[in-house]
């Protein structure tokens, strides 16, 4: 195919790489600070210069999560279950799911969703020939909201047409999609991810100030995360001849969200253990807007508690005032050796708690015949690949003790953590233009991935 310029658009760089797909290399990389705010050429133009490299391209693929990427809320019948059913959709198609609302909502939901702000909003409710009413009430309460929003309507098929009726005097556009829970326990998110990334795609860009880097790009193609989650499952499933590398995790720590990617079934890997709950998706993303380095440092902090401070070995009165000015200075980079060291802690700390609560656990039930173990979500302790990508990983020597954050820790043995997983490293942040490379061309996508996504502590992946 020849040279493709891939590019990033992401809440705090534009990252740009060169890929030659006829001999599988990066060319080269580049990022600058995101100029969403002003001219998002600004950021683009210089990581171009950056890059040293003008052209001319064969083809400049895109993707972003500027401006707090693709945000969302999801609303369904039942919380563990089409509910659920609608957040994983979701967070499948690359958005922030910022809340979910089950049952019939209320005037103080509505007001919920005012002050969030989704840019899209995912009706779901009631499997096919199962519960019609509540997806029409929903339909009515969401049709009071003050705003127009677009809206994906993925719930019980025969209501679903007189739901989007509904929405129509109030949102625009709305979509219908097919039901995100067909069957009791049944999960078909794919056609409601496709439905949440055209509208991406056809609204949410142009509100974005993306517009500009469409005329020279020709399509930002999809979220950010996404292109992760794309890449994520090509390089675990393999392509055609090349073999993938098996079931993996990614870690993307970035500055406003921790993502955690597993592409892995997940199934109880213990005898005697029964599973519980929906069904896992076997390429699951999580995303945790409470622990991001930058935008949402000070949540981190909150949610890190002593943690932190235990592994700094500091207080936490003498880390506030400097994590405090980061969500102020987003594009800050760590001067000084404590600053660094302390950036490192945030990091750890953040793979820690988004693995946590990514991983399956198990739950102990004692009964008259003994113990018996239950299995709540993905079981990971078999998994042996950790890829960490993201700012706080790239050039640091820190970057393996961070990642060893993602690793099962015998003080809380019913997580369900990697247990001896080998880490590696997307030094190159080249993962994102992998999944946009992977729609064209997989092939080169997946072997430029083996080659340059390195073991940590020497070797590269593909040489094994």
């Amino acid at each position: 195919m020849g040279n493709i310029l891939l590019m990033d658009f992401g809440s705090t760089y534009t990252k740009v790489a060169l890929a030659d797909t006829v001999k599988c290399e990066i060319m080269g990389t580049a990022k600058a600070h995101t100029t969403v705010a002003s001219n998002i050429m600004l950021g683009l133009n210089e990581a171009l210069g950056k890059l040293g490299v003008q052209g001319p391209f064969e083809k400049r693929l895109a993707c972003s999560s500027a401006a707090g990427g693709l945000k969302m809320v999801a609303v369904g019948l039942v919380k563990d279950l089409t509910a659920e059913a609608a957040r994983r959709a979701a967070l499948g198609a690359g958005a922030r799911v910022l809340d979910v609302f089950s049952h019939e909502m209320t005037d103080k939901d509505l007001e919920r969703i005012t002050d969030l702000k989704p840019e899209i909003i995912l009706l779901a409710g009631g499997t096919d020939g199962g519960n019609k009413e509540i997806i029409l009430k929903n339909a009515r309460t969401l049709a009071r909201l003050p705003v127009s929003l677009p809206v994906v309507v993925a719930g019980n098929r025969v209501a679903a047409p007189e739901a989007a009726e509904i929405l129509k005097s109030r949102h625009d556009p709305v979509v219908i999609s097919g039901n995100v829970m067909p069957e009791l326990n049944v999960l078909r998110v794919d056609e409601a991810r496709l439905a949440i990334r055209e509208l991406f795609l056809a609204q949410i860009v142009k509100a974005k100030g993306l517009e500009l880097a469409e005329e020279f790009s020709g399509q930002v193609l999809m979220p950010t995360p996404a292109a992760v989650l794309k890449a994520a499952e090509l390089l675990a499933r393999g392509c055609g001849d090349e073999p993938g590398l098996g079931e993996l995790m990614v870690v993307d720590v970035g500055g406003a969200t921790t993502d955690v990617h597993s592409i892995a079934v997940g199934d109880p890997s213990k005898a005697g253990v029964s599973l519980k709950g929906l069904p896992e998706p076997y390429a699951k993303r999580t995303v945790e807007g409470d622990l991001g380095m930058r935008y949402s440092s000070m949540a981190l902090f909150e949610a890190a508690g002593r943690r932190l401070t235990g592994y700094l070995g500091t207080d936490a009165e003498s880390l506030r005032g400097y994590i405090e000015s980061l969500t102020r200075k987003p594009d800050y980079l760590a001067q000084t050796e404590g600053e660094k060291k302390i950036d490192s802690g945030l990091g750890r700390i953040a793979v820690e708690i988004a693995v946590e609560r990514h991983c399956g656990a198990l739950e102990v039930i004692y009964t008259p015949f003994g113990a018996s173990y239950i299995q709540h979500g993905k079981d990971l302790t078999p998994l042996r690949t950790v890829i960490g990508t993201g700012g706080v990983l790239a050039g640091n020597p820190a970057a393996l003790e961070i990642l060893q954050g993602a690793a099962f820790a015998p003080a809380a043995p019913n997580l369900l953590k990697p247990q001896q997983p080998e880490y590696y490293l997307d030094s190159s942040y080249i993962m994102a233009g992998m999944g946009l490379l992977a729609e064209s061309d997989p092939l080169a996508a997946l072997k430029i991935m083996k080659k340059y996504i390195t073991r940590l502590g020497g070797d590269q992946h593909g040489s094994h």
